[in-house]
């Protein structure tokens, strides 16, 4: 039986059986034992704020230790007071119920059920990834010096490692899903910096009948919602969300994991987008614009007399314009999540070649 079938059955009984606790595990693997909620209150010191990792749009995410499984575990517990969160869920569970790849961040299993209050209680269990997000290793500041350090290599490995993900998403499953809200802590990052992609809160599956250029578009009122500084310019003026609406987040992730700064920057206002930045620098000044660990590493591997025969340099600028690709303001002038996947692996195999 489906899992959303499992939802949508659990929701009628609900309305015509007595409430008790723990009335629905959903499982996404045969392997995971069941849990309750006494299980995910245990694990969390009772939703402690000493386990909480982070609140999003739709609830609150804790870290915790099923004693059963033996294993950490990452718990998003959806706040059901906020509008479309329930709706939310469902998506989730929907779009996480078919899909697998590596880069898409291991969901465990789903539990609704009521709490010990006997309110409704809904949560999603997911693998726990030890390094956090991208947006602590991009902006993790204290006193100007970032905390966290990545490597021209590293970011290389998760643009690829997303892009994967999105090509996944795009074009190889049975029904294309479009993730709408990707951003850099949606990007949770395992042991060894392997990039997961997580948060299918807004994901949509879309009509694979409905392309234009290698993209897909949907209706949903649902899928347009994203952040503010990724949102594709398209969604302001249109009521459906597409593959190329991805596409253009990712650019702009990519131009912020280049330059180090987020679109939202104070920089960045009367009219000045991330793209448009790095674009009017594109490509003679690049270098002064890149983030200063960047141009630290670029200068290091300088065998050349000058920066633009450096093939580091040269790989920097080659990452640049596959983001102004994906940020193209013409949806249909995007390169698509294939496309994009294969050029991001050239430019890994490039720069692993120059710094041999």
């Amino acid at each position: 039986m489906s899992l959303i079938m499992l939802i949508y059955i659990t929701i009628h009984r609900k309305k015509h059986a007595p409430r008790r606790p723990d009335l629905l595990l959903l499982s996404f693997g045969k392997k995971f034992p069941r849990v309750t909620y006494k299980d995910l209150a245990h694990a969390t010191g009772n939703f402690s704020e000493s386990n909480l990792i982070g609140r999003g749009g739709c609830g609150s995410v804790y870290r915790g230790k099923l004693t059963q499984a033996k294993i950490k575990v990452a718990i998003k517990v959806f706040n059901l007071e906020i509008k479309f969160a329930d709706k939310s869920f469902i998506s989730e569970c929907e779009a996480l119920r078919t899909i697998r790849h590596r880069n898409l961040l291991p969901t465990l299993t789903a539990c609704s059920t009521i709490d010990n209050s006997g309110n409704d209680f809904k949560a999603l269990i997911y693998e726990f990834m030890p390094n956090g997000n991208l947006d602590t290793w991009l902006h993790n500041k204290r006193g100007g010096v970032a905390l966290k350090l990545l490597g021209l290599p590293q970011r290389i490995s998760i643009a690829n490692d997303i892009a994967d993900a999105l090509a996944y998403l795009h074009h190889d499953c049975a029904r294309p899903i479009v993730h709408c809200d990707l951003k850099p802590t949606n990007i949770l990052l395992d042991d060894d910096m392997n990039a997961n992609l997580g948060d299918f809160g807004i994901a949509s599956p879309i009509d694979s009948r409905s392309k234009a250029v290698g993209h897909s578009a949907c209706s949903s009122s649902l899928a347009v919602m994203g952040t503010i500084g990724y949102i594709a310019p398209e969604y302001a003026q249109i009521v459906h969300s597409s593959t190329c609406g991805d596409v253009y987040s990712f650019g702009v992730v990519l131009l912020e994991m280049i330059i180090g700064k987020r679109p939202t920057d104070s920089m960045f206002d009367g009219g000045l987008s991330i793209n448009s930045f790095v674009e009017r620098n594109f490509p003679d000044q690049v270098f002064h614009i890149i983030d200063i660990h960047l141009q630290e590493e670029c200068k290091g591997f300088i065998k050349a007399t000058s920066v633009t025969e450096n093939k580091v340099y040269q790989c920097v600028l080659s990452l640049v314009q596959v983001a102004l690709a994906c940020t193209h303001p013409f949806p249909r002038d995007r390169m698509n999540m294939r496309e994009v996947s294969i050029n991001l692996h050239a430019i890994r195999k490039s720069y692993v070649a120059a710094t041999k």
